[in-house]
């Protein structure tokens, strides 16, 4: 393939990113591949790894991407909740997990390298999902700060570990029909 040189090094990230965040819905994390991104965006795959310094670099470009849509989900299920807003959250991560099970997946597959940190910029963004759930929780618990965001942490984990139980069809084999009410069920528990 020939080099081109239609766009410069930030619209080529972008190009890059949504191009990888596309194949990552489509293919999932196992089947991702970092030829096939630059394939559909007719640049070499050196031209990825000049942008990106390694796959982990840009695996967290777009696991990053994928929390930026979830927090975007969340907002908009937030803004139509009504009075019973720690539902709409609970039904929101399983809405956004299901509509996209590759790109949600991929998040929790991707796993750095032993010494590599996250970029500051990637936690930060990140961030803004656990925030919104921070933000609602603060709303129901009468706790200082870090307790609160203790304790937003440990639902975003009994939340998680349904989702994924539901996702993978271990609660399908366990003969549960409703994983989200009884997820809900659990985080009005811990916030009694």
């Amino acid at each position: 393939m020939g080099r081109r040189s239609d766009h410069s090094r930030a619209e080529l990230r972008d190009l890059i990113i949504d191009e990888g965040h596309r194949q990552m819905a489509l293919h999932g994390f196992a089947r991702f591949s970092a030829r096939q991104v630059a394939r559909a965006i007719g640049y070499s795959v050196g031209t990825i790894y000049n942008v990106f310094p390694s796959l982990d670099h840009l695996l967290l470009a777009i696991n990053t991407r994928t929390f930026e849509r979830w927090a975007d989900y969340l907002r908009t299920r937030l803004d139509v909740a009504g009075d019973d807003r720690i539902r709409s959250l609970v039904e929101a991560y399983f809405g956004f997990a299901r509509d996209n099970p590759n790109l949600w997946m991929a998040i929790y597959d991707h796993r750095l390298p032993p010494g590599m940190r996250m970029p500051e910029e990637d936690a930060q963004r990140r961030a803004i999902l656990t925030g919104i759930v921070m933000q609602e929780i603060a709303v129901v618990v009468d706790r200082p700060p870090d307790a609160v965001q203790r304790l937003a942490r440990s639902l975003i984990a009994t939340v998680h570990g349904h989702c994924t139980f539901d996702l993978n069809g271990t609660f399908a084999l366990m003969g549960e029909p409703d994983p989200v009410a009884m997820a809900l069920e659990r985080v009005r528990e811990a916030l009694r």
